[in-house]
């Protein structure tokens, strides 16, 4: 009987740690986040820089008039959005948001990605943020449905 429920208790002990470790900062799994980390990779990284750093001096504008890519990290303004809006602007692109004759380079990804794509995107960024700016954005997104 004891030997029964020891090994009852390591299933339920292992079965806790996989959980645990399928997780990732913020709640993510850690296969979609291993997905959006590629995708950002390949489809954003160009712009937005490998560390999700930005483009340097971002919010002065280029000879052409048009703002540099920003950083997507904590030092930037992509967790001030919430998700929904995030969502539009990557699958969209800028321009159908931004005012008339507003120019930008940032193309919209729904040709190109998924919308399951986008969103594992979205939480890969999500998931690089320190705690306390992923629960700011979390309430910026919670009043945003209200």
């Amino acid at each position: 009987m004891a030997v029964a429920a020891i090994l009852v208790a390591s299933a339920v002990l292992a079965m806790a740690g996989w959980w645990l470790g399928a997780r990732a900062p913020g709640g993510g799994d850690t296969e979609r986040i291993a997905l959006g980390r590629g995708i950002y990779a390949t489809q954003c990284a160009s712009c937005h820089g490998a560390a999700l750093e930005g483009q340097p001096n971002w919010r002065e504008r280029l000879p052409s008039g048009r703002l540099p890519a920003p950083p997507h990290d904590e030092t930037g303004h992509t967790w001030h959005h919430p998700d929904e809006q995030l969502f539009q602007l990557t699958k969209q692109g800028v321009a159908p948001f931004a005012p008339p004759g507003y120019e930008t380079d940032m193309p919209g990804f729904a040709e190109a990605l998924t919308d399951d794509e986008i969103r594992a995107t979205l939480d890969f960024i999500k998931s690089t943020w320190p705690a306390e700016i992923r629960e700011s954005q979390e309430s910026i997104t919670k009043r945003s449905q209200q």
